[in-house]
């Protein structure tokens, strides 16, 4: 997706006059295809180091409206990476997956996986959004 960024917008809860945004990525890619959210990162090499792969979930469905348990697996996978669960831009779980052996489960709408590293500043409850690069 050019032109596009992946960002973590900070607590402003104090009310000070600050830039609480992080810049996660800067290289994103959206799996928009039921093909390509199922292979996910399974059988690349590694990812650069700027790089998000966005997967747009959607609801849970017709009968259960909202966001449904989203399971992330590291089958395939060759390198360790950052996995953030989002319902809409908020994060409800952020866990670092290893090769071949994790396996992780989340509510969500959205999930956006990064290089192993690029999220630990990122916890649940926190905002992350996609945005113009230009913003």
């Amino acid at each position: 997706m050019a032109g596009k960024r992946v960002v973590r917008v900070g607590d402003d809860t104090i009310g000070e006059a600050t830039d609480n945004r992080e810049v996660l990525a800067t290289e994103v890619e959206v799996a928009d295809s039921v093909l390509s959210q199922a292979r996910g990162l399974m059988f690349r090499s590694s990812v650069p180091d700027e790089y998000a792969l966005v997967m747009e979930i959607g609801s849970g469905g017709l009968i259960f409206g909202g966001p449904s348990r989203q399971v992330v697996h590291m089958l395939f996978v060759r390198f360790p990476i950052d996995v953030v669960w989002l319902v809409g831009e908020e994060v409800t779980r952020v866990e670092r997956m290893h090769p071949w052996r994790s396996i992780g489960l989340a509510k969500a709408d959205r999930i956006i996986e990064l290089p192993a590293g690029a999220a630990d500043s990122v916890a649940a409850g926190d905002t992350v959004v996609v945005e113009d690069a230009t913003e």
